[in-house]
């Protein structure tokens, strides 16, 4: 996170606008870029768990005309973990070059290099036949003297934009991801049925190596027609994504007397430790899957009666091609129109209604190596949206109804033969998703604010070729989420500067992961609550987060055939930071 400048979140069906994506939505991460102004910051973080991070953030110029503009980020991290055995140490490299050609063009290209030490995979999660919360929260199934997973993760981004004149505008980017992990992954055989606590472990290797390539070139201005302002948009949207894997080989670890209720490690000599074949590349040893789209998009925003009426009309033609090393090729074509109204009732109020459909890939193939379908659906959307009291308060509702077809779930039939983990998946008939979305934020009293949230998720699966599972919760979906956040800034005073900062998040009706059955398997309501105090004075600041302040057992999981498994979060933990801005 240290290179980011701010994640935005758009809900509903806007994401072709920008990739090609599902109709719920899409985050867009956006990193730091130079500014053309002269500043740092340096941070210095300590932490429960052992945690030490330190990050260096410099912006300025590197030619006297100041056309030529740099921008650096550094980051280095140790990090253990709540569980045994478990760390993620990091660094991240992230520079940053921006030239500005002339007055109307210029080029950014920018470098990440992000470099992960971890605690070997799978080893998060806890298993028991007795139930969820059967163990305690720093439970592991790893060993001390196991090798670490190390994953280097590499991209390359390039922009150049061109402003034809005040009005139009054109960009073009293109990136290109590696990301290459050498590592392992632990899972559990089985638990004796007998005394429901033996536990035969078992390790496998997990090789991965992904080569992913985006581009696109758009054209966004501003056009008029009589008295009728258009904002036209369109352009090319591409992308080619290989990945290659190697988790096909496995062993015991250890044997089968391992008592998860009163774990014994270090018992498991490093000469006992399974080791994996190397000697070939994983593109090599690897299964290829291979899928890519093509797509062409065009979008006008009309705008009516001095842009109180805006009617949005846009179009989708997108191709997908899906490459299987077990079943061959596929190629899949379908345009996806979008249509969307909003209308400003006055200064303080408007309403919009919005129609998309999607058409997305979806890459794999089932235990018998038989490709999958791309996922078709369509969003519905209503919302309002309110100033009040002069601006102090703002608030959104929305409702909206998702229906996807095509959709993945996981096998649970047909584990690896080799690992027994579940790693192939199955298609399902249909998905629907009707909601009701509530976000208010303003300022209580001066110098208070609150943010509140809530949404009402009402997931089903419509459709399936297992007609038992028919009107069953999608599983991971949550039916009430509320959350809500208080931050309190000290007037002017001898401590002016000084902020306190309280949030809870509520959830209800929440299903287990991948399989839900409306039954034994749904998991408890679950309630967190987190501060922070921080102050910043000039150029300095210094900031204490406090997460899970009541120290709750809070956790997720999922039946897992006779057993149950689940991830726990951290207990209280705290982490400490300083930064300084020069």
């Amino acid at each position: 996170m240290s290179m980011v400048e701010r994640i935005e979140f758009v809900k509903g069906p806007a994401g072709f606008m920008l990739a090609n994506g599902e109709p719920s939505g899409f985050y867009n991460v956006v990193t730091k870029k130079p500014s053309g102004i002269t500043k740092g910051e340096a941070s210095f973080s300590l932490g429960s768990f052992e945690t030490y991070r330190t990050t260096l953030d410099l912006d300025g110029k590197l030619s006297k005309d100041g056309k030529l503009l740099y921008r650096l980020n550094v980051m280095g991290q140790l990090k253990g973990s709540h569980r045994d055995f478990e760390y993620n140490n990091r660094y991240s490299i992230v520079p940053v070059l921006k030239y500005q050609i002339d007055n109307k063009s210029s080029l950014t290209l920018e470098y990440t290099h992000q470099f992960s030490e971890m605690s070997v995979i799978g080893s998060n999660y806890a298993f028991s036949n007795n139930g969820y919360a059967d163990l305690p929260r720093n439970f592991t199934t790893a060993e001390p003297n196991l090798d670490p997973t190390i994953i280097h993760d590499q991209s390359v981004l390039g922009i150049f934009e061109h402003f034809f004149n005040e009005k139009w505008k054109l960009t073009a980017q293109m990136a290109y991801f590696n990301y290459d992990q050498v590592g392992q992954s632990i899972w559990p055989w089985g638990i004796s049925s007998v005394d429901n606590r033996s536990m035969q472990r078992g390790i496998s290797v997990w090789d991965a190596l992904g080569l992913n390539r985006t581009g696109q070139i758009f054209l966004n201005g501003t056009a008029q027609t009589g008295g009728i302002t258009h904002n036209l948009l369109g352009g090319i949207d591409m992308s080619k994504k290989d990945y290659f894997a190697d988790f096909n080989q496995g062993a015991a670890l250890g044997d089968s007397t391992f008592n998860i209720y009163n774990p014994v490690y270090g018992t498991v000599p490093v000469a006992e430790i399974p080791t994996w074949d190397r000697s070939r590349s994983v593109r090599e040893r690897g299964v290829n899957y291979n899928s890519s789209y093509s797509s062409f998009y065009v979008q006008d925003e009309i705008k009516f009666f001095q842009d109180k009426l805006r009617l949005t009309l846009a179009g989708r033609y997108t191709t997908l091609k899906d490459i299987n090393p077990y079943s061959g090729s596929t190629d899949d074509g379908k345009f996806t129109p979008r249509a969307g109204v909003s209308y400003s009732i006055n200064k303080q109020s408007s309403a919009y209604f919005v129609y998309d459909q999607a058409f997305v890939a979806n890459p794999g193939s089932d235990w018998q190596g038989k490709s999958f379908d791309p996922i078709t659906g369509n969003n519905l959307e209503l919302g309002f949206k309110k100033n009040w009291m002069g601006g102090r308060w703002n608030s959104t509702i929305a409702a909206y109804r998702i229906t996807k077809n095509n959709v993945l779930t996981t096998d649970v039939d047909h584990p690896n033969p080799i690992t027994g983990q579940l790693v192939y998946s199955r298609q399902t008939g249909q998905q629907q998703v009707e909601g009701v979305e509530v976000d208010i934020k303003g300022e209580l009293l001066p110098h208070l604010d609150l943010i509140l949230n809530y949404a009402y998720t009402d997931a089903k699966v419509t459709k399936d070729s297992d007609e038992s599972v028919v009107g069953n919760q999608v599983p991971g979906a949550t039916k009430h989420i509320q959350n809500g956040w208080l931050s309190y800034n000290l007037p002017k005073s001898a401590l002016k500067g000084l902020k306190f900062s309280l949030g809870y998040q509520y959830q209800a009706g929440r299903s287990s992961w991948y399989i839900f059955d409306n039954s034994e398997s749904s998991l408890p309501n679950y309630f967190r609550l987190d501060g922070g105090v921080s102050y910043q004075s000039g150029a300095f600041g210094v900031t204490v987060n406090v997460n899970n302040l009541l120290d709750k057992y809070l956790y997720s999981g999922s039946p897992y055939g006779e057993m149950y498994y689940w991830q726990t979060e951290a207990g209280r933990n705290a982490r400490m930071t300083v930064n300084y801005r020069f």
